[in-house]
């Protein structure tokens, strides 16, 4: 390839020569031969998952440490406990993603059957806070059997559905039984809980499970009528959900009552301009903005990281779901197919739900953001999840050959260092 020459006889690079719609269709090349490689899936999950998690203790650690400060003397202390979390989440996520595929199938049944005695369970020893009875206190711990409760769904309904597709394409009357009940029994349970939030996430698993195994628009229709009037009877039930509706619709109305929480979220995110006030310089969590390291921890990372942060997050998510299609649509089997689209159901809507609450597009539900608002009952079933989506990435057409050929992961290094590379061998060639 020849190089231009520049005015005083200096040589140019072609790339400075090259028109810019030329040069953008040689960069989107390249970006889909990347995507074409047999683990680019896989490292697009891996990758997205630990940036949001890494993003997500920093910013549990600034929102969380003055109130920490001011009510426990110690402005780690959350930050601590969200950091156990991870480290007992991320050597389970290392494991899951090396158990074999029917676990996964077998291990929805019994998951499924603990979240509904544990939701039974948490209705008469359960705390209430903030209007929902959601926690069960264990010493110091806190148990939260509605985020497990996500994970059993959307492995029983793939599960279920997937046995009834083994010979083509199920009738959509098939799904009433057992299917329909079990999502019912779970969605009830955490209604009388008072957790519309969560109830809306079982919804979307449930409607994801729907569409994939092509279900018709009149039963779509049908359940979001049904899931509609739910939500207005639960909303109209409980005052402090009117009052919440009326800040949604208008929250500088009531901005020292109802609307203060969605006021002081705007006035973070407004603050933040295009790249923040810098890490940890966040003035909202100073006793204004409530709930900063949980609910509204988006609105504390627009303050402090600004616009870009925010975007930031955004593609990551995006890329997270594209991600996990992806497996759905490369992978050829009905269970992996229905549960990384009921996963991703889950946790991007669970986070757009979260996102459009603080922005204000949303009424405040008070879920979590996935993988980086604070509370280790999320986030141990989320990266869950997220490791299978890891392990069925590896079944993706060319990835076991890829791994095969990449050689021995850190782990069987370790191992052969420690003297005990003989037994990871034989286990191998068993």
């Amino acid at each position: 390839m020849s190089t231009a020459t520049g005015e005083r006889g200096e040589q140019v690079p072609p790339a400075a020569t090259q028109h810019p719609a030329t040069w953008a269709r040689e960069r989107l090349g390249t970006l889909k031969e990347l995507l074409e490689k047999p683990l680019a899936t896989y490292y697009l999950i891996l990758g997205c998952s630990m940036l949001l998690l890494a993003l997500g203790l920093m910013m549990v650690l600034s929102a969380s440490s003055i109130e920490a400060l001011q009510e426990l003397g110690d402005p780690f202390y959350w930050f601590v406990k969200q950091s156990m979390s991870a480290a007992v989440a991320l050597p389970l996520m290392w494991l899951c993603t090396r158990l074999p595929y029917r676990f996964f199938r077998w291990m929805g049944y019994p998951l499924m059957a603990l979240s509904i005695i544990a939701l039974v369970l948490v209705l008469f020893v359960g705390a209430s806070e903030l209007g929902a009875q959601r926690w069960i206190y264990i010493g110091p711990f806190t148990v939260q059997p509605s985020e497990p409760a996500k994970l059993g769904l959307a492995l029983w309904g793939a599960d279920l559905l997937a046995r009834r597709a083994r010979k083509g394409r199920i009738e959509w009357r098939q799904l009433l039984i057992p299917l329909l009940p079990g999502v019912a029994i779970l969605a009830i349970l955490v209604m009388l809980g008072s957790d519309l939030g969560t109830t809306l996430v079982l919804f979307l698993i449930f409607l994801a499970l729907l569409w994939t195994v092509g279900a018709p628009v009149k039963l779509f229709g049908g359940i979001l009528s049904l899931a509609v009037l739910a939500a207005v009877i639960m909303i109209t039930v409980e005052p402090y959900r009117v009052a919440r509706m009326g800040a949604f619709l208008d929250p500088w109305a009531d901005a020292q009552g109802a609307g203060y929480q969605a006021v002081q979220g705007q006035i973070a995110m407004g603050s933040g301009g295009w790249f923040g006030l810098g890490l940890g310089n966040s003035r909202q969590k100073w006793d204004w903005l409530p709930h900063g390291e949980s609910d509204f921890i988006f609105a504390i990372l627009g303050e402090e990281l600004g616009l870009m942060g925010t975007l930031l997050v955004v593609a990551l998510f995006g890329l997270l779901g594209y991600a996990g299609l992806r497996v759905a649509a490369r992978v050829d089997d009905a269970f992996v197919r229905l549960v990384s689209v009921a996963i991703v159901a889950w946790i991007v809507g669970q986070a757009i739900v979260n996102m459009g609450a603080v922005l204000g597009v949303l009424p405040i539900t008070g879920i979590p953001l996935p993988l980086v608002s604070y509370g280790g009952s999320a986030l141990l079933p989320t990266l869950a999840a997220l490791s299978m989506l890891l392990s069925f990435a590896k079944r993706e057409p060319g990835a076991r050959e890829a791994l095969a050929a990449r050689g021995p992961g850190p782990a069987v290094r370790a191992l052969s260092w420690l003297g005990l590379g003989g037994m990871t061998r034989g286990r191998g060639r068993r």
